[in-house]
């Protein structure tokens, strides 16, 4: 492996992180598990960033892969493309947008991308409304909005972007309120910028914000902030990137925690829908997916194998209810993680909904984020046999927990043995 390593370095680049101090090679999986070069076996408890959504290997979905590839690989959006019309129409319908239009990509980043596009033209401006801790992809665009410092890699931007209060119920200026008054101070916030600034074309927001470290409003906030978007005209996008397809149990997306006052304009997606297959898109009412007044295509977006494999996973997903199982599953893994973490005195939370979990590590007695920790915990739990990720706001010091969605009962119990054991291991 010392070998594929000095390679890697002699070829990448500098930014491009691996984790481990000794990094590992993944050369296949079966379900919930995936196996290094070396022979080690490991419970996947990050799914390659939220993107093994049903489990690796699924012979649904790699079978339609392959009769797909068999017939034709590629084609682009200049022809008629039947797995992507398929496709688009069963996610239009689940979107809960009405007359919706869809549009695939490649990746999410370029899923928000396009959104930023169908908004600033639109709207004609282009004042963008970002949430603090925020991450939303890897572009010039996408990275002018993410309001992540450890993930923004430049100040300049093709767009103003203003951050606004609410992504982190935990921490900031209003922790210490009751949820109701922590979402009045948040409308509050957003009416006082809007007084302060020109019109600004839309909102983009997770629900959950990913690599933010899983953190979340209370429910119902982007419903109050519908109120007042509205009333300026400013479009809401649910970045629906890493909490979509029912990750988080309780929803199939992570705007319906956010219901009263309809449905995002636009919400993008990506990740989990491929099942690993490199499939991104953005769902927006008709009126603003249309307003583009020159020639746009996707060379690869909407690729025909993408696409069965899309609608396989998607097919296979809603007649399992892999958004019961996460859950159900879910829900018995973060009580379990949360009884592990009273033992630790460097757990300050335990967080998140469904199959979408985060571990907040500080150091002992303070308040004070500890990604040495974080880093700790994640060498240990792979020794233990546990792979999961990590992210965070301003320090990377939660550890991120997102396994396939087919896990079982006795996987999540596996896990959280491992994790309890990294835990005491790195303390």
């Amino acid at each position: 492996m010392s070998g594929l390593y000095e390679r890697h370095l002699a070829v990448s680049p500098e930014w491009l992180a691996l984790y481990y101090r000794h990094p590992i090679e993944l050369t296949h999986g079966e379900g919930r598990y995936v196996w290094d070069a070396d022979g080690n076996r490991y419970l996947d408890f990050f799914g390659g960033i939220l993107t093994t959504m049903t489990a690796h290997a699924l012979p649904e979905v790699t079978k339609a892969v392959s009769e797909q590839a068999g017939r034709i690989i590629h084609s682009s959006t200049l022809y008629l493309n039947r797995p992507m019309v398929e496709l688009a129409e069963r996610i239009a319908h689940l979107s809960g947008i009405p007359d919706a239009r869809v549009f695939f990509t490649t990746s999410g980043t370029e899923a928000n991308d396009t959104a930023l596009l169908l908004a600033t033209a639109y709207r004609r401006s282009n004042q963008i409304l970002a949430m603090r801790n925020s991450y939303h992809g890897r572009s010039f665009s996408a990275v002018s909005i993410t309001g992540n410092h450890a993930w923004s890699p430049t100040t300049l931007s093709p767009l103003q972007t203003l951050y606004v209060h609410g992504g982190v119920r935990s921490r900031g200026p209003y922790a210490e309120l009751s949820d109701d008054r922590f979402i009045r101070a948040c409308v509050a916030d957003l009416k006082d910028l809007l007084g302060h600034t020109r019109e600004a074309a839309a909102l983009i927001a997770e629900p959950i914000q990913g690599v933010g470290g899983f953190t979340s409003p209370p429910d119902g906030l982007f419903a109050a902030f519908r109120e007042v978007l509205d009333r300026h005209g400013v479009l809401w996008i649910s970045d629906e990137v890493q909490t979509g397809w029912g990750r988080t149990g309780e929803h199939f997306w992570g705007w319906q925690a956010h219901a009263e006052n309809g449905p995002p304009d636009m919400l993008t997606f990506a990740k989990g829908i491929g099942n690993g297959m490199s499939i991104g898109g953005v769902v927006a009412r008709a009126e603003v997916m249309n307003c583009l007044d020159a020639n746009s295509i996707s060379t690869f977006g909407g690729s025909p194998v993408t696409m069965a494999a899309g609608l396989a996973n998607l097919t296979y997903h809603l007649e399992h209810d892999l958004q019961g199982n996460a859950r159900r599953v879910g829900g018995l893994l973060i009580e379990r993680l949360r009884s592990v973490a009273a033992a630790s005195d460097a757990v300050r939370e335990v967080r998140g909904r469904g199959l979408m979990i985060g571990i907040e590590l500080v150091k002992p007695g303070t308040d004070e984020a500890d990604p040495e920790a974080a880093a700790a915990v994640l060498e240990a739990a792979r020794v233990g046999g546990l792979l999961i990720g990590k992210g965070g706001g301003h320090n990377t010091s939660v550890l991120r927990i997102a396994p396939p969605l087919t896990l079982t009962v006795a996987e999540a119990e596996e896990g959280a043995s491992i994790l309890a054991e990294a835990l005491r291991a790195a303390g």
